[in-house]
């Protein structure tokens, strides 16, 4: 894959005033070298097994899909259990308060059961307007972006906010604030766009034969749902997908809730992409900065384990049901989530109150 440099405009209204951009040059460039735009991700034996038309591989992934997409709510027991290790960030909101004091918070928000319910229809899952508008109200307090496995355009679309940083294609195409759609920050699989329209058109065909079946094009990457779709009928859609994907090896098969998620094998993930917008804000590598990042899905745990791994940042899982995952929080659903962004504002301003108020002393 070429290498590709990144353009960053320091002029961005919005989010962008609120933390300096690096660099005092008109234009500021970061080189995409090593990090996105070279080295392809090593596939995984069951990836290869997969491709060769394995029935373990097969079975794998439909086991993953079951796994990704829990038939029951948790025991009680076992709920309390897991929110000892994993608590509510809402039961927990002082403690979390107590962390972000003298910070920069930044906030990172998945969509899909995150923002919104999952619903059957994807192009149905337009936010609330009240959550819009507890978005609205972190994006005047706190850098603030959408990170999530739809295309900019849809989210861009369904939230309606132009003062946030949006990373679409599980951060794969990365847009600043501000009302120009042409506006592009990062795209570190742009090589792939032709390959993943021919994709697009090859399972929208070898899938219409599954009931329920839907295959959603996000740009840089593909989604099967399957949430309509027996279960009976899972493992037959998952042949489907492998077949289709024999001829592309540079394009790799993961799973997410209810949905089968088909990328470019890039060294590119959700965590890396809030280390990028990180970097942007001129946040990288700085203690006086909490990254926070509330995100539902397996795919969110890669931006999970990034802020585990800095050793400052917090994940919050939102989830009924307990499950691994690199988050230190946790949160049931989005009237959950509204609430937390609600407090967190509260707590800005109090803040904010507080402060101009001893200055006035």
């Amino acid at each position: 894959m070429a290498n590709q440099d990144v353009v960053l405009r320091p002029d961005m209204g919005g989010i962008a005033a609120a933390a300096a951009m690096p660099g005092s040059s008109s234009r500021a460039i970061f080189a995409c070298r090593g990090a996105a735009s070279s080295s392809l991700r090593r596939r995984s034996a069951v990836d290869d097994e997969f491709r060769a038309g394995s029935p373990c591989a097969t079975s794998w992934v439909v086991q993953a899909m079951r796994a990704s997409s829990p038939a029951r709510s948790a025991a009680v027991d076992e709920y309390a259990a897991w929110t000892r290790k994993h608590p509510s960030a809402l039961a927990s909101f002082e403690q979390i308060a107590a962390a972000a004091k003298g910070k920069q918070v930044v906030v990172f928000l998945d969509y899909d059961g995150t923002l919104s319910p999952i619903v059957a229809d994807p192009d149905t899952a337009v936010i609330s307007g009240e959550m819009r508008e507890a978005v609205r109200g972190v994006a005047k307090h706190f850098p603030a972006a959408i990170v999530t496995g739809r295309c900019v355009e849809k989210v861009c679309s369904f939230v309606g906010l132009s003062e946030l940083y949006y990373a679409g294609s599980h951060g794969m195409d990365i847009k600043g604030p501000g009302s120009n759609a042409e506006e592009v920050l990062l795209q570190p699989a742009r090589e792939f766009l032709p390959v993943i329209a021919e994709v697009y058109e090859a399972l929208v065909e070898k899938t219409k034969s599954t009931p329920g079946a839907r295959v959603e094009n996000n740009k840089f990457c593909l989604s099967v749902h399957f949430r309509c779709v027996d279960e009976k009928r899972w493992s037959p859609l998952a042949e489907q997908a492998k077949e289709v994907l024999r001829d592309y090896p540079d394009l790799s098969l993961n799973e997410g809730r209810k949905v089968l998620e088909i990328r470019p094998s890039i060294m590119w993930d959700k965590g890396k992409a809030v280390e990028f917008l990180l970097q942007s804000l001129g946040f990288d590598g700085r203690s006086d900065v909490l990254p926070l990042y509330l995100g539902d899905d397996r795919t969110d745990e890669d931006a999970f384990k990034m802020l585990r791994k800095r050793g400052h940042g917090l994940g919050i899982l939102v989830s009924k049901c307990p499950r691994e995952t690199d988050a230190s929080y946790s949160l049931q659903d989005p009237t959950e989530v509204m609430e937390f962004l609600h407090r967190l504002v509260q707590w800005r301003r109090r803040r904010s109150s507080s402060s101009a108020m001893r200055a006035r002393v």
